[in-house]
């Protein structure tokens, strides 16, 4: 019984989030009230507020998952050895962040989502202190994947491995913002234009 009961609060939990991230890709954070939420999800605000204490507690866990979605796609789209090249791990990376999404939203709504989420770090020093202990997070992982391209032989580049991660993590956020504000962006265009770069002669160049 209790097995189930704990399924039942998860499956709860995530019909809230849902809802909430629905209601905040539509009308934004804060042309969103707590009676929206309610009207979206279908349920008492006893049930609502057994989760949550209120909208910045939704915000800053969509946000959590938000980046912590990000990491997962990262580690899983990295869990091969040799290591996948750049162009290739961000390709499977907004794959996994973008295709397939079950919130009801779709992809570009999901990235303005992630935006906001962005933009609301600089209002809240909570938010502000969430996404920048997962964004260290996030560095060290991604410099780790760097020095797996060090010990392949793959990057020859005298760079900081810091330098490199947060170049990729640059390149994801580009992609999320493109996304957001216009719609086109695609993980085929990503792969296809990071492949072009890393293709180049710098011999021909000097």
């Amino acid at each position: 019984m209790a097995r189930v009961s704990q399924e039942h609060l998860d499956a709860r939990r995530r019909q809230i989030l849902d809802g909430a991230a629905r209601c905040f890709s539509r009308n934004g954070f804060h042309g969103t009230s707590m009676q929206d939420v309610l009207q979206e999800v279908g349920l008492s605000a006893g049930a609502v507020y057994r989760y949550f204490s209120g909208k910045d507690d939704l915000i800053a866990a969509i946000a959590g998952e938000a980046v912590g979605g990000v990491r997962r796609a990262f580690e899983e789209a990295a869990r091969v050895s040799p290591p996948p090249t750049p162009d290739v791990l961000i390709g499977r990376v907004a794959r996994t962040l973008f295709c397939g999404d079950d919130r009801g939203m779709d992809r570009q709504a999901y990235a303005g989502l992630i935006v906001q989420v962005w933009s609301e770090t600089l209002r809240s020093e909570r938010l502000a202190a969430t996404l920048s202990e997962a964004y260290g997070g996030l560095r060290l992982a991604w410099a780790e994947l760097v020095e797996a391209y060090r010990d392949t032989g793959m990057l020859a580049a005298d760079v900081p491995s810091d330098h490199v991660a947060r170049t990729l993590i640059a390149t994801a956020q580009g992609f999320i913002a493109q996304l957001a504000m216009f719609g086109d962006a695609a993980p085929e265009v990503l792969e296809d234009g990071l492949r072009g770069l890393m293709s180049m002669d710098l011999q021909k160049i000097s």
